[in-house]
């Protein structure tokens, strides 16, 4: 056969390539832990929000086993950090405190005003962005305290999510803030 008389070869497309293909719809679920119930939203191997007092109406599906692992290696060694990617939207200001949280090591706590002077800001501002940090336990808000006493915990002086940082704080047998700051203030390099 004349190759004129051959139809072009198709090009291969795959379902990801189908433009037509939506993405992937954020999933819900829960996982008991030894101070509640906490939920994930999760897409596409990402961690969207980290909600440690979900409403009722919280789907109560149990998380997919990469998500499950995780959480559960932690509360088995408080040392562990938690390997899950977090997929969230902040101000640029947010995402320097976030990224600052993420490397103060477990066990150890820096004050809202120590992370305010080595970001150039302030400890109301620090204080605001750990408010509005949707991922705790990934970005490990609960390590930030006040000067004197454990300052607030997502938004909360008191209540639960006040209880959850100290259970978190307990757990990483960080006894008080003040002899537990992190290596990198000491001179030592951040992780």
């Amino acid at each position: 056969m004349h190759p004129a008389l051959h139809p072009p070869a198709r090009p291969t497309v795959t379902r990801a390539d189908r433009p037509d293909r939506a993405p992937a719809r954020p999933r819900t679920g829960r996982l008991a832990l030894p101070f509640g119930s906490i939920g994930v939203a999760y897409q596409d191997r990402q961690v969207l929000q980290v909600c440690l007092a979900p409403p009722a109406t919280w789907s109560g599906s149990p998380l997919p086993l990469w998500l499950d692992t995780e959480f559960l290696a932690y509360l088995r060694d408080p040392g562990h950090r938690i390997a899950l990617t977090p997929s969230v939207s902040g101000t640029a200001f947010q995402q320097r405190v976030w990224a600052a949280i993420a490397t103060i090591p477990p066990g150890c706590t820096l004050t809202y005003g120590a992370l305010a002077q080595r970001l150039g800001s302030s400890p109301r501002a620090v204080g605001n962005a750990c408010r509005a940090n949707p991922v705790p336990l990934l970005v490990p808000c609960h390590r930030v305290v006040a000067a004197r006493g454990l300052g607030g915990f997502a938004g909360d002086r008191g209540g639960r999510l006040l209880a959850i940082k100290r259970w978190l704080l307990a757990h990483e047998d960080v006894a008080g803030h003040a002899v537990t700051p992190a290596p990198w203030l000491t001179g030592a390099p951040p992780p």
